[in-house]
């Protein structure tokens, strides 16, 4: 697709305009509810929510005149459909926000105190996988939906529609490791990342915004859809995925072995719906660990160097632990060095501490950051190249073993900078945004100290073609030093989706109405399941202009934002289950 995103929003445009016809006449129903009427309605919620959906519209019928053909039709069973639906639709998930906002908390605690981190055992071996594939059987069939586990790689839940199409909701179990000494909040209160915990209007927790409130939120929407007793044409398949954090393997699974929905929305990413998404990459460079020559006079020799907990994050700490004949004057040193290095640095990129500590055995170097999904190193300080160019630039002579030549290396071919000019191979597309590469994961592997950068692809050059510049330039920077450098880099590609069609106007009609910000088709540098899927394209959960706390220390779900995907999700599902047509 060669979209540009002129045509993205002329051609949205046009949609919405489709998906705004009904058969239903607006006078029977009232003009379409937007977020000041929604507010206003929740905002005169005194007391106890009535349990009923016919008995809430009846409340609301009373304040909004307006609104009493509805409740009246719905009372008497009589037909919806049109205009009558959606706006029955849209005051359904104002009603489950209101009614169900402390269960679905609930039952998000309850899905993130399951650690779903792949771990030595395949995922569909886990124990934690299959507990969190049991409490959804359990939620399914106390909301009366059906459940089906396919060989624990993806489990499955549907709400049946009277026709024969299915539309598809994908979400995902499984979650990215955590470094445990990064959960502390500002005021010293230290978290437990598998523990839901509400400070004022967050809720910290891993998973929480990626994906297991999602998870629970939709299986909140189609029970409120289903106790409805609304008109549903296409059955609802939620698939909630338990790989997607590390390849997607159990999609593809599934995918070989059962037939997809034609059409499917996905949720883990953005709002308001997300069209197209860069390719994921991971370039590997790799350096043999013993030393090739003895410690330098007054020098050093780093044992250790770590970041993040997966190559997918920005981390919000990157350590490095040095031995030296004389530790004290050693970590004289280099905290004499820090202070300056960080005020010659901190305006590029923002703010960040150096803090040396000596240890027992050496001295210990430490760099705080802010913590950050790898797909938007934008949205963090990368604390990681940050030590690796202070290590360089300190003063202190390093022997020559594997992590010196890996500080080396993303000192030269990274830098401070994220967006590959180091390497010269910078550019960027119109609307997916440009080419990121983040130096993130450092881990010793069978004698190698092994440096992973998260690499994020926008249109404009083939995977094989990125790929190949990569590892030549990072070839040669290993000829010029005389630095033996193992190198391989995988790349994905990235995607771009029709922006047209009525289900995609559906969903930012929604966007649009219940938070009064603008709707229109977005990209992003994050890679989903999308890709798998025929016709995908994401729906929340990260709101605009905030950011996306997903793979981060200290991940967290503001409540206002739950509340909104509560009321989005329920309306989503009985209006796209029930369009006329998806294009």
């Amino acid at each position: 697709m060669t979209s540009t995103p002129r045509r993205l929003a002329l051609a949205a445009v046009a949609a919405l305009a489709l998906a705004g016809c009904g058969s239903q006449p607006r006078s029977a129903t009232g003009a379409p509810l937007t977020k000041p009427d929604l507010d206003r309605i929740a905002a005169r919620q005194h007391g106890p929510v009535p349990p009923g959906f016919a008995d809430f519209l009846d409340g609301v019928a009373r304040d909004e005149p307006a609104v009493a053909p509805l409740a009246a039709r719905y009372r008497a069973q009589a037909p919806l459909d049109g205009a009558g639906l959606d706006q029955a639709a849209r005051l359904l998930g104002l009603h489950n926000r209101l009614l169900n906002q402390a269960a679905v908390i609930d039952a998000t605690a309850r899905m993130v105190a399951l650690p779903t981190v792949r771990g030595t055992l395949p995922p569909h071996e886990d124990p934690q996988i299959l507990a969190f594939g049991q409490l959804v059987a359990g939620m399914a069939a106390d909301f009366g939906l059906q459940y089906r586990n396919v060989d624990n790689r993806i489990f499955e839940v549907r709400l049946p529609g009277s026709g024969a199409d299915e539309f598809g909701i994908l979400t995902h179990a499984d979650v990215v490791p955590v470094v445990a000494s990064e959960w502390v909040l500002d005021d010293g209160t230290r978290l437990d990342p598998f523990r839901l915990t509400r400070v004022g209007g967050l809720l910290y927790g891993r998973g929480s915004i990626d994906d297991k409130g999602s998870i629970a939120t939709v299986l909140y929407a189609m029970k409120a859809v289903r106790e409805s007793g609304l008109p549903l044409q296409r059955t609802i398949r939620l698939m909630i995925e338990t790989t997607e954090e590390t390849g997607g393997d159990a999609m593809r699974y599934y995918a070989e072995r059962h037939a997809l929905p034609a059409y499917n929305v996905v949720l883990d990413s953005r709002y308001p719906a997300v069209v197209a998404e860069k390719g994921t990459g991971a370039l590997r460079a790799g350096f043999a660990l013993a030393p090739r020559g003895p410690v330098p006079a007054g020098g050093a020799t780093i044992t250790a160097l770590t970041a993040s907990a997966s190559a997918n994050a920005i981390a919000q700490t990157a350590v490095a632990r040095l031995r030296a004949d004389d530790p004290a004057a050693l970590a004289a040193r280099l905290s004499a060095a820090g202070a300056g290095f960080v005020r010659r640095h901190e305006a590029q990129g923002g703010r960040f501490a150096i803090d040396v500590a000596r240890q027992a055995d050496g001295v210990e170097v430490k760099v705080t950051g802010s913590s950050a999904h790898g797909s938007r190193p934008e949205e963090g300080v990368n604390p990681l190249p940050r030590l690796a160019l202070f290590l360089q630039q300190s003063g202190v002579a390093l022997a020559d073993n594997g992590y010196a030549q890996a500080t080396r290396y993303i000192a030269d071919l990274f830098g401070l900078d994220y967006l590959g000019h180091a390497m010269g191979l910078a550019w960027r597309d119109d609307f997916m945004g440009p080419l990121t590469m983040s130096p993130t994961l450092v881990r010793e592997n069978a004698g190698r100290v092994e440096v992973t950068a998260n690499v994020r692809m926008p249109r404009g050059r083939t995977p094989e073609a990125l790929a190949a510049a990569t590892q030549a330039k990072v070839r040669a920077w290993g000829a010029a030093t005389g630095i033996p450098v193992e190198v391989a880099h995988t790349q994905g590609n990235w995607m771009a989706r029709d922006p047209s069609g009525a289900w995609l106007a559906t969903l930012l009609n929604i966007f649009g109405d219940t938070t009064g910000l603008p709707a229109a088709p977005v990209s992003t540098a994050g890679s989903t399941t999308a890709k798998q899927m025929p016709n995908a394209i994401n729906f929340g959960p990260a709101m605009p202009g905030k950011k996306y706390t997903a793979h981060n220390a200290k991940e967290y779900k503001e409540i206002d934002d739950l509340d909104a995907d509560m009321q989005m999700f329920t309306e989503m599902l009985v209006r796209i289950g029930n369009l006329p047509r998806m294009q």
